[in-house]
């Protein structure tokens, strides 16, 4: 090989000088690497990947952790949240207006409704209802789930207290029982009227006003006129719906039986477009007594001759107003009567009435109720004079069971 290119073969390898065979037999040492450099790529020495790589699975493994704990917690939280509860008997309890879910759930816990008030924040929380949870008082029955007793507070089902007013009562002793009703607040309006109230079993909440209960009867009156006054019947003898409800309200107290007070009516209706008087025993109670509607005793002979606005022995046609508050069925009775020829009707007897077109059958139908009543007087008398019977004692009961 000629001494030019050895020279060459030299400068290729960069001027190294060949290796000696021991040294060729040692390790190449590692390269170093550079801090930084143009052009040149930094690399993290290994032991500080696998460090990393470490502190990467752990946050990894936490996550899963926390997640699979979350899922956990929010199964346990959701069973919790609709499993039957705690409560063992009913109980009411008042949610007050203005009242928020912490303080609702600590009242449902004091109450034994719920166990944790902690799930049951939660559960409204995660539903959304959290503003949505209504005042009023609430019947919750045993077993109520928390799930369910949020349900029924964010729908309003509050318990429904009812009212029951009977029909025929005049408008002072209608006021007497809503001012006595124990559920009602605020004060008693001004009496609105005789016969403006239509008696009704109402369905209200706790801490309805007694103004609003007693505009809710004049209301619910006003539209059941509404409704009948367009279809009544042609021909009637009164005009207006004041007096629809004078007559009405007469009907009414003639007779208990529904059946009966079409019959009644046709009555009534007969003699007002005869001219006759109505001669109706509860218009001279009403005379005598207004508001108070009982007289306490049976009518008298000074009582039938007696003058007053309302005494339709007296009067002629249609007293001034009402003597009670009716109900549908009498109002319904006078726009829609029976239509006949009785002009005369008397007790039978029975809870009922006997009715006639002429007055030799229905002087007839009065001997016989009188004969009744007589019957019943000489009973009651009978029952007064027998001897009182002692109640036996208690080993005289006891020989006489099995």
């Amino acid at each position: 090989m000629g001494s030019a290119e050895h020279s060459d073969r030299l400068a290729s390898h960069g001027n190294r000088m060949p290796k000696s065979p021991a040294r060729a037999l040692e390790p190449e040492p590692a390269p170093t690497q550079p801090i930084s450099g143009k052009g040149e790529n930094f690399m993290a020495p290994r032991s500080a990947r696998i460090r990393f790589s470490a502190f990467v699975n752990v946050l990894g493994a936490l996550f899963m952790l926390g997640v699979l704990a979350g899922a956990a917690a929010l199964f346990y939280g959701k069973y919790r949240f609709e499993e039957p509860g705690p409560l063992t008997k009913s109980v009411s309890i008042t949610v007050k207006p203005g009242m928020g879910v912490s303080a609702i759930a600590r009242l449902l816990e004091k109450n034994g409704v719920i166990e944790n008030t902690y799930i049951f924040r939660g559960g409204v929380i995660l539903h959304d209802s959290s503003i949505r949870l209504k005042a009023g008082e609430y019947a919750f029955e045993p077993g109520i789930s928390m799930r369910r007793a949020m349900e029924k507070m964010a729908a309003g089902q509050s318990l429904l207290h009812k009212l029951t007013i009977p029909e025929g009562l005049t408008t002072q002793q209608i006021l007497a029982r809503i001012k006595a009703n124990p559920v009602l607040i605020g004060e008693m309006p001004p009496n609105p009227g005789e016969g403006k109230l239509l008696p009704e079993t109402y369905s209200f909440t706790r801490g309805l006003s007694r103004k609003t209960f007693i505009n809710s009867m004049a209301a619910a009156q006003k539209r059941l006129l509404d409704r009948l006054w367009p279809v009544r019947a042609a021909n009637l003898p009164f005009k207006t719906r004041e007096e629809a409800l004078i007559l009405a309200s007469i009907v009414e107290k003639e007779t208990g039986k529904v059946s009966e007070r079409p019959h009644i009516a046709g009555v009534f209706i007969n003699r007002l477009n005869k001219g006759m008087r109505l001669q109706s025993d509860p218009t001279i109670i009403y005379g005598l007594v207004r508001g108070k509607g009982t007289l306490g005793r049976s009518i008298r002979l000074s009582d039938i001759v007696r003058p007053t606005a309302y005494n339709t022995y007296i009067i002629k046609g249609l007293p001034p107003g009402p003597i009670a508050n009716p109900g549908e069925a009498a109002i319904k009775a006078v726009l829609q009567p029976m239509q006949t020829k009785d002009l005369f009707f008397v007790a039978d007897g029975t809870g009922g009435h006997a009715f006639a077109e002429t007055l030799k059958k229905h002087n007839a139908n009065v001997a016989r109720w009188r004969k009744v009543e007589r019957a019943r007087r000489a009973a009651a008398k009978k029952a007064l004079a027998a001897p009182k019977t002692t109640s036996p004692t208690p080993s005289d009961t006891a020989k006489d069971k099995p």
